[in-house]
């Protein structure tokens, strides 16, 4: 079965929580130090994406409880989100392979200057 390759926000999201269940807004820091600041995911985005993978069953919720007045959720990637996020980081690695050994190729002169 050959999967699609996952859009950088999903798989950062997927990767925040590789390690440990998190909530909306550790989610939204580890994206941010994963990406080295240039994914800032929004809250509208962010609980929409966490929905979206919940119902793909990649993620699911880990925990809830109230914090000052308010439902916290945490989130966790099941075994099947594992197995998703294994993939792609296998997938990138190749291309990323592929890529510097053209580079490398490329890199080296293919012919010799001639001097008259």
């Amino acid at each position: 079965m050959t999967q699609r390759a996952l859009q950088e926000p999903t798989l950062l999201l997927l990767t925040a929580l590789a390690d440990q269940p998190r909530h909306g807004y550790a989610i939204v820091q580890e994206v941010l130090a994963i990406s080295e600041g240039r994914v800032r995911l929004r809250t509208g985005t962010l609980y929409t994406a966490l929905e979206r993978l919940v119902q793909e069953g990649l993620i699911e919720v880990d925990s809830e409880q109230v914090v000052a007045g308010r439902q916290r959720r945490t989130y966790r990637l099941t075994h099947q989100g594992r197995t998703v996020l294994t993939a792609e980081a296998q997938r990138l690695r190749a291309a990323a392979a592929e890529a510097e050994r053209r580079l490398h190729i490329t890199a080296a002169p293919r012919w010799k200057e001639v001097t008259a």
